[in-house]
């Protein structure tokens, strides 16, 4: 995959990747034409799995790299860190706070954001296509990092990004698509939904990449923003959403580390 991609520009490496990340999220989200249910357990596990590998990237393939980036520019490293991290949860918040959205699972009374009309299966697409903007601005970063050839950013770490995560995309194409073919929706129309709220990645993660290779002075900044942003989306609904049940708890939490682990080893090996 790293020789396919390094024939291309870093902005149509960053579409590649981030269309196979959407890719992954249809291929979730493809599980309805299977079965109209699949099991809490086993879901809530797949949440916490997401969650341990945007951890994970969120350090690894984020923050470590633009603090590198930060000392080679000359800048003061942990205040471009800081900066860049709070501005991402910042970011996060502000768009949650008045994007009309609704987290699977929950009641149509528990709607977020501004108060709307909208029909749930609208809201629950918006929710998953909330947290994957900085999932795909993560992975335009990194490869616009790499054109912008600062020895801390490689092509393989870019790669271990964006196959992370492709990886942490599929239970949330399945999170949409099965609650919708519960309620009611065809297959057909359940997996349209649930592939929808992948769409923005592409979007994002070409931006991403010429944002930074423009303006190389704020790759520090763009990388924690990212993980900053894709911090805010863990804490604040992939580790809620996956220990909701109690008896669920101990298996979900060592499916978290199994994904911090996964992703771990992924940007390592190949970063």
């Amino acid at each position: 995959m790293i020789d396919f991609l390094q024939q291309y520009n870093p902005v149509t490496q960053a579409f590649i990747a981030t269309l196979f990340t959407w890719g992954v999220t249809a291929a979730g989200a493809a599980l309805v034409f299977f079965s109209k249910t699949i099991n809490q357990k086993f879901m809530d596990s797949m949440l916490g799995f997401a969650a341990g590998v945007m951890i994970a990237a969120s350090f690894w393939s984020l923050l470590s790299p633009g603090i590198e980036m930060a000392e080679q520019l000359g800048q003061i490293p942990w205040l471009s860190a800081v900066i860049g991290f709070m501005g991402g949860g910042i970011f996060m918040r502000v768009i949650d706070k008045f994007l009309p959205h609704i987290h699977p699972g929950l009641s149509i009374d528990k709607t977020e954001g501004v108060k709307t009309s909208w029909q749930r299966s609208t809201l629950l697409v918006l929710a998953i296509t909330l947290h994957n903007i900085p999932e795909g601005l993560a992975v335009g970063v990194a490869f616009g990092a790499v054109g912008a050839g600062l020895p801390s950013a490689t092509i393989g770490g870019a790669v271990a990004l964006a196959i992370g995560i492709g990886i942490q995309n599929f239970p949330e194409g399945t999170a949409v698509s099965m609650p919708l073919r519960r309620e009611g929706m065809s297959k057909g129309k359940s997996f349209l939904m649930g592939q929808a709220s992948g769409v923005v990645e592409p979007i994002a993660g070409v931006i991403g990449a010429l944002f930074v290779m423009k303006m190389q002075n704020i790759l520090p900044y763009a990388l924690c923003f990212a993980a900053g942003a894709m911090i805010f989306v863990v804490v604040e609904e992939l580790i809620p959403e996956s220990q909701r049940k109690y008896e669920n708890i101990d298996t979900v939490t060592m499916a978290t580390m199994v994904g911090f682990s996964v992703m771990m080893i992924l940007d390592v090996a190949l970063g």
